[in-house]
C-alpha cells in the first residue's frame, strides 16, 4: 500500500517562507514523478509543481514560478516544496501525489497521479 504523508504546513506572514515535505512509502519512490497540488476556486485541484523521477526536470505553475522550488531526495523517499515570498493567495491545503507511470517525465495533469497524501494546511496572513 502506497502512503504519502505531508508535513511542514503552518501559519506564516506574507513574505515569509515554509518548506513542505512529503514522505513516501510502499512504492519504489525513486522511479516515479511527484507533484504538488492545491485546491482552487472552481477547480478540483490546481497544479503547483512537479518533478520527474530522478529530479532532473521540474515544472511550475506560473503563479508560483520564481517563488517555489520542488526537489526530491530519493535516498529518503521524500519530496520537498520550498515556498518563499508567500502571498495570502497561496493559502490552501497542499497535497503531494505520485505519478502512476514508471519513470515518467513529469505531469501537470492531476489525472496522471494515482496516490495522494492527506494534505497539509498553509495559511498566509496579510
Amino acid at each position: 500500500q502506497v502512503q504519502l504523508v505531508e508535513s511542514g504546513g503552518g501559519l506564516v506572514q506574507a513574505g515569509g517562507s515554509l518548506r513542505l515535505s512529503c514522505a513516501a512509502s510502499g512504492r519504489t519512490f525513486s522511479n516515479y514523478a511527484m507533484g504538488w497540488f492545491r485546491p482552487a476556486p472552481g477547480k478540483e485541484r490546481e497544479f503547483v509543481a512537479t518533478i520527474n523521477w530522478n529530479g532532473g526536470s521540474t515544472y511550475y505553475a506560473d503563479s508560483v514560478k520564481g517563488r517555489f522550488t520542488i526537489s526530491r531526495d530519493n535516498a529518503k523517499n521524500t519530496v520537498y516544496l520550498q515556498m518563499n515570498s508567500l502571498k495570502p493567495e497561496d493559502t490552501a491545503v497542499y497535497y503531494c501525489a505520485t505519478d502512476r507511470t514508471y519513470r515518467s517525465y513529469y505531469s501537470r495533469n492531476g489525472a496522471t497521479y494515482d496516490y495522494w497524501g492527506q494534505g497539509t494546511q498553509v495559511t498566509v496572513s496579510s
